[in-house]
């Protein structure tokens, strides 16, 4: 099945399966969105974003890049 956010955004939809994704401020990250899995944090956003989308888009392009490197 194929939805909005997996025609948008693949390789969040894709990593969602292994990882996850955080949106949001915590006591213990700077940034927006963060992306991790089993072995911790493998990228971080910026602290602040004009959208969501913006955040998203990034956080997709640096998952993208992971697989690239590492699979």
């Amino acid at each position: 099945m194929s939805g909005p956010l997996e025609k948008a955004y693949p390789n969040i939809a894709a990593w969602t399966q292994d990882g996850w994704v955080e949106i949001g401020y915590d006591d213990f990250s700077e940034s927006f969105i963060r992306v991790l899995d089993i072995g911790g944090m493998i990228w971080e956003g910026e602290r602040h974003y004009e959208n969501v989308d913006d955040a998203l888009a990034e956080a997709d392009a640096a998952i993208a890049k992971w697989y690239d490197e590492n699979m």
